[in-house]
């Protein structure tokens, strides 16, 4: 506890594991005596942010929770009655049908976002529940009953419940066992809570009657304002000599010496490895469950694809009135060569729109991931499975506007290649943003990022430049091979130009032009291979870009350790850390 910046985030990050990388933090957590790291699955973290899929009610954002966490060997219907029960003990039996909510729907309110986001972490009963500002945007009496059902939890499964609190109700800090008091990154006191009036009040700081002590010791040694502080006998002192009273009373109080032989007998301990537990449901029930929530959430999410879908028809709508009935003329070759590289880049290229929901997406993984929802194979399948049906309707749907209006080649074989190749360039874009998603994780940035890439790609994918002309140092080799648009611009050129004759206007030439020679000679065109492979190798490098990023997320992820108990290494470290608390705060037995 402590007032605001005084370090409870960080430390409960540093307990967590969840540093950022650019922070850095000195000194050892061990676990049971000893330096290992754990399975995920064993520790929760609830963060102040709730991160939580806007577009589900609370049962089902619960529910699917506990499909991947809790084992195969529960029935469905064994785990709907545990998420429905979590779903009570926190009070929320009354929303279980209210979404979530987000900009396009109101949904819940913040303090029931937060309890939404306790249900998910304590389902499976965790070995140890880290808690930050868990009564954020509560009111006192739901704060009581939340944090006394965690409590009773805690009793009931032998949880051990880290929580960091900003002020507390008298009922509410009557319910912690132990109290770690910060200031300015500073330990002020650390014991047990019932003795931390005794603490204040042998230092000159007595409670008066009937104040919160939680408030009082908040009062005491909040220097934000830099005001005098009460002393008893009606004397005032400044706010840091009254901290800087309390840190020094505190090095030498017998608390404090409690706390040291305490650390010196965990030390002698070397207790064996906590059980391993990880996500428990088999890899095949985890894809199955991402897949299914995956899918609710894009055909809720107005902004995932439908918004995208709109655009796209009135897109194609217009390519196809600005083209329309393109017919057979010699100077139909240019027109039907525009018109096919407009759908290979530029209607791709709008893939970037659902960029935010991707980001959205790569959130709510990362805070289930470093929980140990499910692993990191089944978030990619589960993604990449539910996408497939949304883009095939806006490949579809516009390409049947676009292609018909337009009087493209004529043949339901072409058609079929057509709306196949804009299936798979929707597919290879939206995995090349999943990638960016995963390593810019600011959704203005990726955007920005992913329309530089694309932007390169096109450029030099064989239509603004031939491929001929092309640099060949750089450009040609190997920039127009990596850009998907050279196998996307030659699959759709081949699909239209082969079988197909024009009239040639040119001086001296014979009388019409052939597809195939328009393909050589106009379009620079590789005529060695079919238009099928063209599709074979958009849709290898899909398969690459997912292959990608797995990878990506699997190696930037961070591995967590998990704590039964922050201890230090030696009786000397035991000896260092009593005198310089500030450096390095631990926790023992740490019950709630």
């Amino acid at each position: 506890m402590g007032p605001s910046g005084c370090g409870k985030s960080t430390l409960l990050d540093a307990l967590a594991g969840r540093l950022a990388s650019n922070t850095r933090q000195s000194g050892e957590i061990l676990v049971n005596g000893s330096k290992q790291r754990l399975a995920f699955g064993t520790s929760a973290y609830v963060t102040q942010d709730d991160t939580l899929m806007t577009t589900l009610t609370v049962r089902e954002a619960v529910y699917y929770s506990a499909q991947p966490q809790l084992p195969d060997s529960m029935s469905r219907s064994e785990k709907k009655e545990r998420a429905e029960m979590t779903i009570r003990e926190m009070g929320l039996q009354d929303a279980m049908n209210t979404r979530i909510g987000g900009w396009s729907v109101k949904g819940l309110s913040g303090g029931q976002k937060r309890r939404v986001s306790i249900c998910i972490e304590i389902l499976t009963r965790p070995r140890l529940l880290f808690l930050d500002e868990p009564t954020s945007g509560l009111d006192s009496a739901a704060s009581y009953h939340v944090m006394s059902r965690i409590v009773k939890l805690a009793r009931h499964d032998g949880i051990t419940v880290v929580a960091s609190i900003h002020q507390p109700s008298s009922e509410v800090f009557e319910v912690f066992h132990n109290l770690c008091l910060l200031s300015s990154g500073k330990t002020v006191y650390f014991g047990s809570a019932s003795m931390a009036k005794e603490f204040f009040d042998s230092n000159g700081f007595p409670c008066p009657a009937l104040r919160n002590p939680s408030d009082h010791y908040l009062r005491t040694i909040n220097k934000d304002f830099d005001l005098d502080t009460e002393q008893g006998h009606g004397g005032t002192t400044n706010t840091e000599e009254a901290i800087n009273t309390l840190i020094k009373s505190y090095k030498s109080s017998e608390i404090c010496q409690q706390v040291q032989c305490r650390a010196y007998e965990i030390c002698q301990l070397k207790g064996g490895l906590p059980e391993k537990k990880g996500s428990q449901a088999s890899f095949i029930t985890q894809c199955l469950v991402l897949t299914r929530r995956s899918s609710v959430n894009m055909y809720r999410d107005l902004g995932y694809y439908w918004l995208r879908l709109a655009i796209y028809i009135a897109l194609c709508l217009c390519v196809g009135t600005i083209f329309y009935d393109i017919g057979f003329s010699y100077g139909s070759i240019q027109a039907r060569g525009s018109m096919l590289m407009f759908v290979a880049a530029f209607l791709t290229f709008m893939a970037i729109g659902g960029f935010p929901s991707f980001v959205e997406d790569m959130r709510i993984f990362g805070r289930e991931r470093l929980n140990g929802h499910y692993g990191v194979g089944a978030f990619v399948v589960g993604n990449t499975f539910s996408s497939i049906p949304y883009l095939l309707m806006i490949s579809l749907i516009p390409g049947v506007i676009a292609y018909y209006l337009v009087g493209l080649h004529k043949g339901l074989e072409h058609f079929v290649y057509f709306a196949l190749m804009l299936f798979v360039c929707m597919m290879l874009v939206e995995s090349l943003m999943m990638i960016v998603a995963s390593i810019v994780p600011d959704f203005l940035m990726g955007i920005i990022t992913g329309a530089g890439i694309q932007g390169v790609m096109m450029l030099n994918g064989g239509f603004f430049r031939l491929p001929n002309d092309l640099p060949k140092p750089f450009w040609r080799y190997p920039m127009y091979y990596i850009a998907f648009h050279k196998y996307a611009n030659q699959g759709f050129y081949k699909n239209e130009f082969q079988g197909l004759t024009f009239p040639n206007n040119q001086a001296g030439g014979p009388p019409t032009i052939t597809g195939e020679e328009i393909l050589q000679n106009v379009w620079q065109v590789e005529t060695g291979y079919s238009k099928w492979v063209d599709v074979a190798i958009l849709f290898g490098m899909v398969v690459l870009y997912r292959l990608l990023f797995l990878g990506i997320i699997k190696t930037v992820e961070k591995v967590k350790p998990m704590i039964k108990g922050l201890m230090v290494a030696s009786p000397e470290k035991s000896k260092q850390i009593i005198e310089n608390p500030p450096s390095s705060p631990y926790l023992h037995e740490a019950k709630m």
